[in-house]
């Protein structure tokens, strides 16, 4: 779809290259920091922390300690960041760039 639209995809192993701190920070610059933050992921409950309100500084430490706690897909089309994989949001993402 990206493709499609001629845009330039750049992609990204979060476990292979995981994010620092202030790439999470700037992906955050436009969303919250608890919508990047996978709360229902698995390895959150491992770590016996499912269903906790946590603070912006815990999250981000529990993403840069575990990169599945970030959700996925991101994509950031100009300074739009969509987060998961919501093909409806995306092609109107993409319909409002041309």
């Amino acid at each position: 779809m990206l493709l499609q639209k001629g845009l330039e995809l750049e992609e990204r192993d979060y476990f292979k290259e995981p994010f620092s701190e202030r790439e999470i920070l700037d992906l955050a610059a436009t969303v919250s920091l608890s919508e990047l933050f996978a709360r229902r992921s698995p390895s959150l409950k491992k770590m016996g922390l499912a269903g906790q309100e946590l603070p912006d500084a815990e999250m981000l430490k529990l993403m840069l300690q575990e990169p599945r706690l970030i959700r996925r897909p991101l994509v950031k089309i100009g300074d739009k960041m969509l987060i998961g994989a919501n093909l409806k949001v995306l092609a109107e993402a993409l319909e409002d760039i041309g």
